[in-house]
């Protein structure tokens, strides 16, 4: 095998035709990989991806070949997949608002050009789930958020409608199967990508803790942050630490890493059904 990339939380291997896609248990926040792992996040973030793929695969194609036929190393935390060429725009679709839309929303009103009714306040749920793509930067760099007229510019009007419906069918239909399981998902992230037959597919990971934001259903309350079952509260803790969000990141604290791993653990199992080994 031939090691193509290492991200700040992913590396991308050739096995011939195929890629071994390896999922670490590194954590980045704010386009910085913090030094400390979370132990186990690689292989739930995997199987929570795998389960994802699995239980979308009617309402779109994904690049995964196989889960079991990696290498003996990467057992448990690596996909085979089909080489795919990447769309050049991060994918990303709201329900609620929170994060950077509710801040780009304070400032303009809109969220990537796509106008918002006045009065709405953090974690507000939107009258229906909006397409709000984002760059895909360079590593070290951060993505920025773009209009779907952007879109356009980059990937032509057909493609671009494409991306804004799947986008937006993937997570109508993720929210429902997880709103059945007590989870509400504020939004979420995809990678896109064109199979050299010409099909447009789901790549990377689909739904897990660090490309999406899940909420209890039952402690959720618009008006004020919402505990999160991902790295948000990792983000709130390096946000606490007075960190510039500059490279090098400090160290993580064991009991807010130890917290991390259980927010993964606990909404993987409400997700699937399965228990955690």
């Amino acid at each position: 095998m031939e090691l193509l990339h290492s991200g700040k939380v992913r590396d991308v291997y050739a096995d011939g035709a195929d890629l071994i896609l390896v999922a670490s248990d590194r954590i980045s926040i704010y386009d910085v990989a913090l030094p400390t792992p979370v132990p186990d996040k690689g292989r739930l973030l995997t199987a929570l991806s795998l389960w994802w793929f699995e239980q979308l695969s009617d309402l779109v194609p994904n690049h995964v070949i196989s889960a079991t036929d990696v290498p003996a190393e990467f057992a448990g935390r690596a996909i085979r997949c089909r080489r795919l060429e990447m769309v050049p725009v991060e994918c990303v679709a709201r329900g609620f608002l929170t994060g950077g839309g509710f801040a780009e929303y304070q400032r303009t009103g809109s969220v990537s050009g796509v106008a918002l009714p006045r009065g709405l306040v953090e974690a507000s749920i939107l009258p229906e789930p909006i397409f709000t793509p984002s760059t895909k930067a360079p590593m070290g760099e951060h993505d920025e958020p773009i209009t779907y007229d952007q879109v356009v510019d980059k990937v032509g009007p057909e493609t671009a409608e494409r991306l804004r419906q799947i986008t937006l069918d993937v997570y109508r239909r993720g929210a429902e199967i997880a709103a059945d399981r007590g989870i509400l998902i504020a939004d979420t992230k995809l990678e896109l990508g064109w199979a050299p037959d010409g099909t447009l597919m789901l790549a990377d990971e689909l739904l897990t803790s660090d490309s999406s934001r899940f909420w209890p259903a039952e402690s959720y309350q618009p008006g004020r942050a919402q505990f999160s079952f991902d790295k948000q509260y990792v983000r709130d803790w390096a946000t606490g630490s007075g960190w510039d969000k500059q490279p090098p990141a400090p160290e993580v604290p064991a009991e807010v890493v130890e917290a991390t791993r259980a927010r993964y653990v606990e909404v993987y199992e409400k997700l699937t059904g399965n228990r955690w080994e």
